[in-house]
């Protein structure tokens, strides 16, 4: 998966109160305490700088080179100590322990296979504090496979066109999705440019069998950024995990 050109413009593409929402919920388990918060695969650090601002000790954590690079430019200009770490969510090494670690927007479902899950849910454990939360959101099954069905996307503006489409991925319950961008240059002329992502999820109770088996004794469930119980046709699955 390349991410050579995503990261310059990735906050354009995403609708900015989807942070606030998963912020909102968040802070219904972290409370208003300060915390030591890990946020695993934090793109270019949004949610991870609206937890700072309430006052939470935030480190961020994500694979790519170039996300981290942005991230550490908005940080810089936001002015406050939020260290942003290059590391691969599934072998993290930060020696230290969280009172939380999230890892929201999907990010788990990158993983492209059952063992990557396996092994990050296992670090995750190994770099929480007794008691320590796990918050995280998947696509539903649901979502993978009806939500994305035939799924297409377009957007322009001066600087940047999008076009965004998705096929069903190799994976059982997985997805493709090909994104291709014109740019506008320097010389006023337009580059192209393609990227695939892939995205893969499980049934819930696969995502409970891989907590379970990796320390987690307490484990609620929810939908759709909110605290109801999901259905059939949820799109988006919210895990409250506890040591």
């Amino acid at each position: 998966m390349s991410y050579e050109y995503f990261p310059g413009f990735y906050d354009r593409l995403m609708d900015s109160e989807l942070y606030d929402e998963w912020v909102e919920f968040s802070a219904d388990f972290i409370g208003e305490t300060p915390k030591k918060v890990l946020d695993l695969a934090c793109g270019t650090a949004e949610f991870a700088l609206r937890l700072s601002f309430l006052g939470h000790q935030v480190t961020g954590v994500d694979l790519s080179k170039e996300m981290v690079a942005v991230a550490k430019e908005k940080v810089a200009a936001a002015e406050i100590n939020l260290p942003i770490l290059e590391q691969d969510m599934s072998k993290l090494a930060l020696n230290q322990t969280f009172d939380v670690i999230t890892c929201f927007c999907d990010s788990l479902n990158y993983l492209e296979t059952e063992q990557a899950l396996e092994d990050t849910i296992q670090s995750v454990s190994t770099h929480l504090e007794p008691n320590g939360l796990f918050l995280f959101d998947v696509h539903s099954v649901y979502k993978i496979e009806q939500g994305f069905k035939d799924y297409s996307y377009g957007d322009s503006d001066e600087e940047i066109s999008t076009i965004w489409n998705s096929f069903p991925g190799e994976y059982p319950h997985s997805v493709e999705h090909e994104l291709t961008f014109y740019i506008l240059g320097e010389d006023d002329t337009y580059n192209r440019v393609d990227e695939l992502h892939k995205e893969r999820t499980y049934p819930i109770v696969t995502y409970e069998n891989v907590l379970k088996k990796a320390g987690f004794t307490k484990i609620d469930i929810y939908a759709d950024f909110s605290l109801e119980k999901p259905t059939n046709t949820s799109e988006r699955i919210f895990f409250v995990a506890r040591k």
